[in-house]
């Protein structure tokens, strides 16, 4: 071996040059660092994603997609983590598109089995986890700037990698000894003329026989788009009518007296009430959209960030046959959300104290006020910022050892990385403070407000006017009532590792080889809230700290073993095989093995299969989170109507509950950490064949089948879930986490991850590359990668059986099926073609992205049982379940009205022009056609699922300027 570059290597970054897409996805992976082309005469065996071999052979059993720079370059983006959400094999994930819920992160999730089950690579590395201390990987992180090229393996990979590779690697691989000077300039905007994003790079590198070294510095700045500039997100449910467009915390407040007072409705139980000049007490009953605040507007849909960079690597040739290198990247976001106002809502109905006394000065009725819903307008909204530092350093000696006159590769390193976020968020309120302030209050001798009573003043409080029109609130009033969170996130990695390897003996067929290595590593996490969200005594969600860490010692082994090569219907044929133990500090011990097979019968068809056994350990969150609280949509299914819509087919099981007027859709729910998690457990299989004609030069075709099971999955039950199993399924440790008030009402729902579910899902990926041969008319090539599921199958509750599909009402596969409340898309397939065209210095590229059509429910808060015909697509629909009867009303509870969420397809062009000064010019639309995302029913906001494009077309320009 020698660790001079070779021709294979040369070969491939020439490839990778020229823009030779044809290539990707048929199987063929890319070497782990790919100089820059030059004059070579030696055959190096290199490594490839998905196995610690060495060989010349780049073509492995395993599925492989790979997109080079300059496919990455094409779709017009400035964050690495857009580029692999774009991948076929991705699901629903975070991105920078969720305000509401989102962090500045942007993951992927292949298979769509969650972002904490893709192992996410950095030159081969496992990649620092993200500040939410889930285990998953913020992609921002990433400094696009400073990516060669992405390698996907679509296969479990836990024998040669370890935890989290279930459903799939990304292997993300940076530049390398790269040789003079990059500069490259980016400005983009919509043509609604928001949502601009600028980006600036500068690289520089040097050479020598024995030394190479790259410095690279980058910034990217993106700016929001607000939902209320978009048709489509102007309103919080997109076409649905009064009573469902908005929230009952409004501005002046809509409030509440039910103790037998006029304020009450004629039958005597209590309603909400608005202030009301004109009606004979001042008040009037609530009267719907009219009542109601409009908080869309006030969100981003479209979230900011700005991101700084450094990046670099180094190598030294410490003797001929001893290397060190090493690899540094630092990372700055600063990332930001928006929400509307806060809605301060005290409800006694709830458990909750009276609120308003009726000795408040603002208080004009004499009798407490017992339930208030007010939008906080003049503190401008919550705003959630996000300051996230990203340090990783990776350090290793390599070399060669000769034993035996035979040549064996090792390596022996270490990797650190740590994730710091200081966060902060403003418009907040502090809730014994607010309760001070609304209590009882008088004016002293000096004209002065006071909270409290005459000689039992409470120090520094304002009382606070809560029934007042917009700008009755005070800045004194705000200063005393809210406050600003301060909260440190950490995240940290160290990894000891060491590997060797090489051929051990020659067989008939080629040589035995293997690959043996160990690692020591540790993770540990924190996050400290603030001291006042940690107590609960906070407007917002409280949570309490969480801290923890674990560490783990593992040894693998891989062995590729050569049985045939060139006899007739065995071109080729070997085995590989691999075994891994891991053992953990915190549940123990776990041994994975793996079995692959390439067999060609004739030297254009290669026929490949995998078999593997992978684990996810439970990650700090899971482990170690403090409890919190969290509120989700939820629709009880005991309530007897919700937000003034009846509620239709309350189950048998809540017999004996009061069926009262669930008056908000978001419920308080309490989640936590589980140190008694154990790992979950998965086997994956693959089958398929990579087909290249020699008759038709450049084609390659590639179809493979998977399939994955998961067991012991880890699953926080959604409250949603928690209450349907408990009233609907009758899953009496369900109903253990779920406290109600003496009226009906849910004052709280308890949930920790437990390995109590199981998942299914399969299906199959095709890749078909053409690469025509050059013409007059110039080059062209084309790359089509679809990924097709046939089942996904969910059991969450342990009971053995998979989930009911509230779509059809049975148990059984959620493809095809969208679940807004979640962000969760089930697509059937989703399919990315790329065709481009070269002829001298001009290029084209045309990108274009298809998303399956989606079915989901059309049923609840969001749709009134009056308004399905217009809402839904299919509004009488019933299933076996429930009795296909026709003759069934409407509205029936046995109804279960379907809506069909179309396809959609974007389409993006590239234009290029390589200029005679060494520079190269692009300009790109992306969303061509303008096409609008599909309208989700159910989408927890916008209207539309944040995995879709946003509406309107994105131009940009880039320049690129070589030295």
């Amino acid at each position: 071996m020698t660790l001079k570059t070779t021709q294979l290597r040369d070969a491939i970054s020439f490839a990778l040059a020229v823009g030779t897409t044809a290539l990707a996805g048929t199987g063929a992976a890319m070497a782990q660092d790919a100089p820059a082309p030059q004059e070579a005469t030696t055959l190096d065996r290199i490594e490839v994603t998905g196995s610690r071999i060495k060989r010349t052979d780049i073509e492995t059993s395993q599925p492989i997609f790979s997109l080079s720079r300059d496919d990455i370059q094409a779709q017009g983006l400035t964050s690495v983590g857009d580029v692999i959400q774009n991948l076929t094999a991705n699901g629903s994930t975070l991105n920078t598109s969720i305000n509401n819920g989102g962090n500045g992160e942007t993951r992927v999730s292949l298979r769509n089995l969650g972002s904490n089950r893709t192992l996410v690579l950095v030159n081969g590395r496992r990649w620092v986890g993200g500040t939410g201390l889930g285990g998953a990987v913020d992609l921002n992180t990433i400094p696009t700037a400073a990516v060669e090229r992405i390698e996907v393996l679509k296969d479990g990979a836990s024998t040669i990698y370890g935890s989290d590779a279930i459903s799939g690697v990304v292997n993300v691989i940076l530049r390398q000894n790269f040789e003079g000077a990059e500069a490259n300039a980016y400005l983009g905007q919509f043509d609604k003329g928001d949502g601009s994003r600028q980006a600036y790079d500068f690289t520089i590198g040097t050479s020598s026989d024995r030394f190479q070294a790259m410095l690279g510095i980058a910034y990217v700045k993106e700016e929001p788009v607000w939902a209320g500039d978009r048709e489509i997100s102007k309103e919080p449910v997109f076409g649905s009518l009064p009573g469902t467009r908005g929230s009952l915390a409004n501005v002046p407040a809509n409030v509440a007296i039910f103790d037998g007072s006029s304020f009450n409705n004629p039958d005597g139980d209590y309603g909400i009430f608005v202030p009301d000049a004109s009606a004979p007490n001042g008040w009037r009953p609530f009267a719907g959209l009219p009542d109601q605040y409009n908080f869309a507007p006030a969100n981003y849909l479209l979230t900011p960030q700005e991101r700084y960079s450094v990046f670099g690597n180094a190598s030294l040739d410490i003797t001929d046959d001893i290397r060190f290198k090493t690899t540094v990247t630092y990372n700055s976001r600063r990332s930001t959300q928006i929400l509307a106002a806060t809605p301060l809502v005290i409800d006694a109905s709830s458990g909750d104290a009276g609120f308003i006394s009726a000795d408040s000065i603002y208080n004009p009725f004499g009798q407490d006020i017992n339930e208030v819903f007010r939008r906080m307008t003049e503190t401008g909204g919550r705003i959630f910022d996000q300051d996230v530092r990203t340090v990783v350093f990776d350090g290793a000696f390599e070399g060669t050892l000769n034993i035996a006159e035979k040549p064996f590769d090792w390596e022996a390193g270490y990797f650190y990385g740590e994730n710091k976020a200081n966060n902060t968020t403003n418009g907040l309120f502090q809730t014994s403070h607010v309760i001070n302030a609304a209590g009882p209050s008088f004016i002293d001798a000096g004209g002065v407000a006071r909270c409290g009573a005459p000689g039992a003043v409470i120090d520094g409080c304002v009382p606070i006017n809560l029934l007042g029109p917009e700008g009755s609130v005070t800045q004194d009033m705000l200063d005393y009532s809210t406050f600003v969170a301060h909260d440190e996130l950490f995240y940290k990695q160290k990894t000891y590792y060491a590997n060797i390897g090489g051929e051990l003996f020659d067989l008939p067929a080629g040589a035995f080889a293997f690959s043996f290595g160990m690692e020591h590593r540790t993770e540990f996490g924190y996050d400290s809230p603030d001291a006042l969200i940690n107590s609960g005594d906070t407007s917002g969600n409280a949570r309490t700290a969480t801290r923890g860490g674990y560490s783990l010692d593992e040894a693998y082994l891989e062995l590729a073993i050569p049985v045939l090569a060139d006899l007739p219907g065995a071109k080729l044929l070997d085995f590989s095989l691999a075994t891994r133990y891991s053992d953990y500090s915190n549940f123990g011990d776990t041994l994975n093995s793996k079995f692959g097979f390439r067999w060609k019968p004739i030297d254009d068809l290669m026929v490949r299969g995998n078999w593997s056994e992978g684990f996810r350990a439970p990650s700090i969150s899971e482990l170690f989170t403090g409890q919190a609280d969290s509120f989700p949509a939820i629709a009880d299914p005991c309530a007897g109507s919700i937000q003034g819509t009846p509620n239709p087919g309350i189950p048998a099981g809540c017999a004996g509950i009061p069926q009262y007027n669930q008056p908000n859709g978001q419920v308080r729910i309490t989640v936590g950490g589980n140190p008694d998690l154990g790992p979950e457990k998965s086997e994956t299989v693959t089958f398929g064949f990579v087909y290249s004609p020699s008759y038709v030069e450049g084609l390659d075709v590639s179809l493979d089948w998977w399939k994955i099971e998961i067991d012991d999955a880890i699953f926080l039950q959604s409250g949603q879930a928690i209450l349907d199993n408990c009233y609907r399924s009758g899953v009496a440790s369900a109903c253990a986490l779920i406290q109600r008030t003496g009226s009906g009402q849910i004052a709280d729902l308890l949930s920790v991850p437990t390995n109590i579910g199981k998942m299914e899902t399969e299906g199959f990926d095709m890749t078909v590359g053409y690469r025509l041969p050059e013409t007059a008319w110039g080059k062209f090539s084309f790359t089509w990668d679809t990924t097709y599921v046939s089942n996904l199958y969910i059991d969450t509750n342990g009971d053995g059986l998979y989930s009911e599909d509230p779509i059809s009402g049975e148990a059984g596969n959620n493809v095809g099926e969208y679940f807004g409340s979640t962000f969760t898309n089930n697509w059937r397939i989703r399919s990315n073609l790329q065709a481009r065209w070269e002829m001298g210095d001009w290029g084209i590229s045309w990108f274009v992205r298809y998303f399956s059509p989606q079915d989901e429910i059309c049923l609840g808060p969001n749709v009134p049982a009056n308004q399905r015909a217009r809402l839904c697509s299919d509004p009488t629909r019933r299933t076996a379940l429930d009795g296909n009867d026709p003759g069934l009303a409407p509205d029936a509870p046995s109804a279960r009205p379907l809506n069909e969420i179309p396809s959609a397809t974007y389409n993006d062009v590239q234009f290029s022009w390589q200029a005679p000064w060494n520079a190269k010019i692009a300009l790109g639309i992306n969303n061509v056609f303008d096409r609008d995302p599909p309208v989700a029913i159910t989408a927890f906001a916008n209207s539309f699922d944040p995995a879709y494009d946003l509406p309107g077309r994105f131009f940009y320009m880039s320049y690129n300027q070589k030295f």
